[in-house]
């Protein structure tokens, strides 16, 4: 389980990421964050594995405070936290099969994978990893071959190789097309359905966000402002989420065949 109790994050610019956020995500969860840029979607994520110290309040992530947290701690804390970015953060010049074996890291050590002397378990986690995105044929192919879409999923894997209790993805498909960003969104989907990982994704799409949320949180200025399913998050909520009208921008366009 996730818990923010009143969390607040102030940058060291005296912005204020987070504002005093009360939340709670139960394990098996699948969270969609949805608000404009500068909204605190990508600090409530990114505060979850500390990536962004908390610096009011306090966050636990399966009864263990993140606040204040020492290497030691965050260290084994990640270890159970895959995180998927916007930019993919693969290294191109190697082989899909060597970016997903890195999610490995925490239990290999730096000196066996810096000599690729990963386990036969290790090995067959990341097979495993790749064939639930559908890209496994792809495994021995260097990743800057890849299109974006394949590059994202590769990601996916990586991350779903450390064995995750909780999965975090900052705005995942921003930089895709739409049948490809429905993609992505429906292995995320299958993947927390099929193992039950907690899952928490940042959207700027409110279609996407509609269609694949099973709870969305909405964000306006580092506070929350709407919590719901998706069926309750209609076009007069997104409104208020965002504190305007809605535009053709915030929508991503339907995949082929797709019921609005």
């Amino acid at each position: 389980m996730i818990e923010f109790s009143d969390v607040s994050v102030t940058y060291p610019n005296g912005v204020k990421g987070l504002d005093g956020v009360d939340l709670t995500i139960p394990d098996g969860q699948f969270v969609v964050v949805v608000g404009l840029s500068g909204a605190g979607k990508s600090t409530l994520v990114r505060s979850i594995n500390g990536l962004v110290p908390v610096t009011g309040g306090d966050l636990t992530v399966d009864g263990e405070s993140v606040k204040g947290a020492g290497r030691r701690k965050l260290r084994a804390l990640r270890s159970d936290i895959g995180m998927i970015f916007q930019s993919f953060n693969l290294v191109r010049r190697t082989s899909v099969m060597n970016n997903v074996l890195m999610g490995r890291l925490h239990s290999t050590g730096t000196l066996r994978s810096s000599l690729a002397l990963y386990s036969k378990a290790d090995k067959e986690l990341a097979f495993t990893a790749l064939e639930r995105v559908g890209i496994v044929e792809k495994a021995w192919v260097r990743a800057s071959q890849l299109s974006g879409g394949q590059q994202q999923r590769v990601a996916i894997a990586r991350a779903l190789a450390q064995d995750p209790k909780i999965m975090l993805a900052d705005e995942p498909v921003a930089s895709l097309d739409p049948p490809t960003a429905n993609q992505v969104m429906k292995d995320l989907e299958r993947i927390n359905r099929e193992l039950g990982i907690t899952t928490v994704v940042n959207l700027h799409f409110l279609d996407l966000a509609r269609r694949y949320g099973q709870r969305i949180i909405g964000m306006r200025s580092g506070k929350i402002v709407f919590d719901g399913t998706g069926e309750e998050a209609d076009d007069e909520v997104f409104e208020r989420i965002y504190g305007r009208s809605l535009t053709a921008d915030d929508v991503i366009a339907k995949e082929p065949g797709a019921i609005a």
